[in-house]
């Protein structure tokens, strides 16, 4: 099954969810016999979602040796991250141009920009270039007008009020 025509999300803010939403369409689009590949920018993929989604015929590319986040890498690390964050966005631009895959999941793109960890030439490229039945799911932290712009869904996802402000941390299978 192919989609008549693809269109771009974004989902973006500090609250929780932009990754679950975007993971939840996946599995939407994998039980309706698309193909998915999921990228995911600053980590390292192993949040629980992703062996299902592996297990159900998805495609998953992650920066394999991330370890920390950003504000704690070396300059040599920050460059390594890089290195293969922009090996795994031409790798997605190769997949979403030749329609390889129907639904592409760049999971903390924004945020990647942000930190200037991805090429923003090639990524406009690749939503340019993408075959026209290529649906794209882009997640981040700070609104970027022109994500926003390019986008055809876009979504704040506002925190009113989460737990890690009382100092409880992340719980695997809840927030990763």
């Amino acid at each position: 099954m192919k989609l008549s025509k693809g269109l771009v999300h974004y989902y973006y803010g500090n609250g929780k969810g932009k990754t679950t939403a975007a993971m939840g369409l996946a599995l939407r689009a994998l039980g309706s016999g698309l193909r998915v590949l999921t990228v995911q920018f600053l980590k390292n993929g192993t949040s629980g979602e992703i062996g299902m989604l592996r297990q159900m015929g998805a495609s998953i590319l992650a920066v394999d040796g991330l370890t920390g986040f950003s504000f704690s890498m070396t300059p040599e690390e920050k460059a390594a991250c890089a290195a293969e964050q922009n090996l795994n966005l031409e790798t997605a631009a190769a997949a979403a141009a030749e329609g390889n895959c129907d639904l592409l999941i760049l999971d903390e793109i924004g945020s990647a920009l942000a930190l200037e960890l991805v090429s923003r030439e090639r990524l406009f490229a690749l939503l340019k270039n993408r075959a026209p039945s290529v649906e794209v799911v882009m997640t981040g932290h700070k609104l970027d007008p022109e994500l926003h712009d390019a986008a055809d869904y876009v979504t704040r996802m506002e925190k009113q009020k989460h737990p890690y402000d009382q100092g409880i941390m992340a719980r695997k299978g809840i927030e990763f």
